[in-house]
């Protein structure tokens, strides 16, 4: 089997640290600078990256228990018609949709390990229905005909990626904190300022490749 399709599917998972909630609750909590910061940080990363896990397992299965009942579908063109109409959507689309310019950052009302992990789950609950690449890299998995000792690593280190930015900012603080919180107050305001811009140049790379590989 070839493995070219893992190309696409990495830069999705790329595409999708763009999106700006998970570091900003991590930029936030840093910025706190309160004990047991690094386990409640953590707790809320951890519980973005199983649930999302949890819900590319339930695609991919329902996905592909629709194949297994319809047989001759999978081998039509039906589907890679699909996939094709749908980056070309997602593309046009991207130039229509407007930019959000009110900020929405998601902070938690406590800093218990409770709290982080609901504000977890609130973030994947609230985000699911925009992670336009996360729902493209499962679709190529889908048209590749995985079997789930194949997907299952490569869901999973996609998720890894999608958390890797606040990993890479948490061991940054670890390393450097005394010099960190001038930094941090940048990137904090930086991603308050465009929060909510960055959805059509998702749209627009997430069709771009759907398109090259439909």
């Amino acid at each position: 089997m070839s493995f070219e399709f893992l190309i696409p599917i990495g830069i999705l998972a790329l595409v999708d640290t763009l999106s700006p909630t998970t570091l900003s609750v991590t930029v936030y909590m840093l910025l706190m600078e309160e004990e047991r910061l690094i386990r409640r940080l953590f707790a809320y990363l951890l519980t973005v990256g199983i649930f999302y896990f949890t819900v590319g397992i339930f695609l991919m299965m329902g996905v592909g228990s629709i194949f297994h009942k319809f047989p001759s579908f999978d081998e039509s063109v039906i589907l890679s018609q699909f996939m094709f109409y749908l980056g070309l959507g997602l593309f046009i689309g991207s130039f229509f949709v407007p930019a959000k310019s009110t900020p929405k950052t998601y902070k938690p009302k406590s800093k218990s390990m409770l709290a982080m992990v609901m504000l977890g789950l609130m973030t994947g609950l609230i985000e699911v229905g925009t992670a336009l690449p996360y729902f493209a890299a499962i679709g190529i998995m889908t048209t590749v005909k995985l079997n789930p000792f194949q997907w299952i690593p490569i869901l999973a280190g996609y998720n890894f990626i999608m958390v890797l930015p606040p990993l890479i900012l948490i061991g940054i603080h670890l390393l450097f904190k005394q010099w960190l919180r001038e930094p941090l107050m940048k990137i904090k305001l930086r991603l308050e300022k465009n929060q909510g811009a960055t959805l059509p140049w998702i749209m627009a790379i997430v069709g771009l490749i759907i398109l090259i590989n439909s």
